[in-house]
């Protein structure tokens, strides 16, 4: 007698295989049979007709704060993700001493955009060392699997105070403390160490982040302690300042630790051969022997923008602060007035204020025609003829005119505008990325950029689009789109009791109706702590999805089940 038996479903298993038929038999936290006809059951669940897949393994979000309040962690949790991995891009909060805490959340609301009174209101701050904030995660009730890496910007500060915020070369005995503290870390439990050496992450007031320019003496000698523990995955974002000198100390990084070391990478609209550069360096770099591996996004990397958001193209325009911070229909009544709208389209941003936003974000100023208006349901290859620039040109109007009235005439109405992974206008380089095996599947940045970005639904949109609905070029297969999210993310992580149906592997599922999968136009919510907004995206098509056995949505409804729980490294 099984506990569950998933009856007739099509299974995809996370291994790559090829979809098949048949039945998925759990008994308590474990899978115990796939595929056949299985016995009775305690509770049968008919599949006829849907996916059954693991749960998706999200290698990339920000939950860090939200895990300490939040035990749902929507909205990956709706899109069927069962184990979230935070701590990337060198934020979080851990180690932190009492007189840096605001600094730590001056830092993620800089670079992730999680508001600074949410995080004072929600983080309850019992930790100081990394451990210890294991350890205060450990405690919280959750529904889906959380794990955490440890991060540069918390890490330096610890160690250097103020120094590390006046952005100073690390010393001999600041890089051995950093060590120490990493094989600490490692040891409690940490997934890896992640760094940030971008232009494109800042503080709120445009200053850079701590660990900008650090030196590569640093970084190997804090990426040494992963090769003494002979555990965890190096990351970072980097604008390869100096591509070769970068690309020689993160092979040296992976070929002296034997661990695997990850960079993010999109294209960009001032260098559109980057990625092809850097991803063919990424093969070299294996060759040689070095676990070195080029984390890709499934798709643009997009600002949402409009009445109430973070930003939009209109907001660093100096009369536009009359309505700023007002609730969002106020604001939209007084933008429609003559008076205000003619001053704001006579307006232009101030230099000095563009050069506060993260550089990809300045293009907001300078690029109409990649200002796209959002639909319902949302189109990520949205077609040049959908660009502000375009319409304009048609109606004979100003691309400001266009944007400015499109956004004020109506409610829930936004542009979007893909920072990254968009310069020729379509998906073939991210599908190009997709299929070259150097390459993990990432950046969800589930948690983060609140009221300007809302990736989360990144696992759901990989079956929608790549699977089933694009239009303007070849589509991916599902088994190759499953895996990708599941083994792929969990392996590379070591987290090797998931992200496969097999008999002995947790039981992790996601129960999908494939033709009834659909993604939501993105809304606007007052749900975080202090009355904080942020974007959600809704969808159908989840018919259940289940967390080391337990069902814990079912018909994209709550179940109130809660087993979710902290992974350590080395215990999965």
């Amino acid at each position: 007698m099984h506990d569950i038996v998933i009856r007739g479903g099509t299974i995809i298993d996370g291994t790559g295989r090829p979809p098949f038929t048949g039945d998925l038999a759990i008994e308590g936290e474990r899978i115990v049979a796939v595929g056949g006809r299985q016995g009775p059951a305690r509770r049968d669940i008919d599949a006829a007709g849907l996916l059954v897949t693991p749960g998706w393994v999200d290698a990339h979000t920000h939950y860090d704060g939200k895990a300490m309040w939040d035990p749902l962690l929507a909205p990956s949790c709706w899109h069927g993700v069962t184990t979230a991995i935070f701590g990337n891009c060198g934020v979080g909060f851990a180690p932190v001493r009492p007189q840096h805490r605001a600094a730590l959340m001056e830092l993620m609301e800089g670079v992730e955009e999680i508001p600074g009174v949410v995080l004072a209101d929600g983080l309850s701050w019992d930790w100081e060392t990394f451990p210890e904030f294991l350890d205060a995660l450990e405690r919280r009730p959750r529904a889906i699997d959380i794990a955490a890496q440890l991060a540069h910007h918390p890490l330096r500060v610890y160690v250097m105070g103020d120094r590390a915020i006046r952005l100073e070369a690390a010393t001999a005995d600041d890089i051995a403390e950093m060590r120490r503290l990493t094989i600490e870390a490692l040891r409690a439990g940490a997934f890896g160490f992640t760094t940030s050496r971008t232009d494109s992450h800042k503080t709120p007031v445009g200053e850079m982040v701590p660990s900008r320019y650090a030196g590569a003496e640093e970084l190997l000698g804090i990426g040494s302690a992963l090769g003494a523990v002979g555990a965890g995955a190096f990351g970072m974002n980097s604008d390869f300042d100096d591509e070769a000198a970068e690309l020689a100390w993160i092979t040296q990084l992976a070929r002296e630790t034997g661990r695997p070391v990850w960079f993010l990478l999109t294209d960009r609209y001032e260098d559109p051969q980057r990625w092809r550069r850097l991803l063919t360096a990424t093969h070299a770099a294996r060759a040689e022997g070095a676990q070195v591996t080029a984390q890709i996004a499934g798709r643009p990397i997009g600002v949402m923008m409009g009445i109430g958001t973070a930003l939009n193209p209109f907001s660093l325009r100096p009369s536009y602060r009359e309505v700023d911070g007002l609730g969002i229909a106020e604001q939209r009544r007084r933008l429609a007035h003559p008076d205000l709208r003619r001053r704001i389209l006579a307006e232009k941003p101030s230099d000095e204020e563009v050069s506060r936003l993260a550089q990809f974000r300045q293009l907001i100023t300078t690029r109409w025609d990649r200002f796209f208006v959002m639909t319902d349901p949302p189109d990520y290859e949205p077609a040049s003829e959908m660009s502000v620039a375009a319409i304009a040109a048609g109606e004979g109007r100003t691309p400001d005119e266009v944007a400015y009235d499109y956004l004020t005439e109506a409610e829930k109405r936004f542009l979007f505008f893909p920072i990254v992974n968009y310069v020729q206008g379509d998906h073939e380089p991210i599908r190009e990325m997709l299929t070259d095996p150097a390459t993990l599947l990432g950046l969800s940045d589930g948690g983060a950029h609140c009221a300007s970005i809302v990736d989360a639904g990144v696992p759901t949109f990989m079956l929608v689009h790549w699977g089933r609905d694009r239009r303007r070029g070849p589509r991916l297969p599902l088994e190759m789109l499953v895996k990708r999210q599941t083994s792929e993310t969990a392996d590379f992580f070591g987290l090797s009791d998931r992200g496969r149906l097999a008999p002995g592997l947790r039981a992790d599922v996601n129960l999908i109706d494939f033709d009834g999968l659909r993604l939501y136009q993105p809304e606007l919510v007052n749900d975080l702590p202090a009355g904080g907004r942020r974007f959600v995206q809704r969808v159908d098509g989840y018919r259940a999805t289940l967390v080391a056995g337990t069902p814990i949505f079912e018909d994209g409804e709550h179940t109130g089940a809660l087993p979710g729980r902290l992974v350590r490294a080395g215990s999965a």
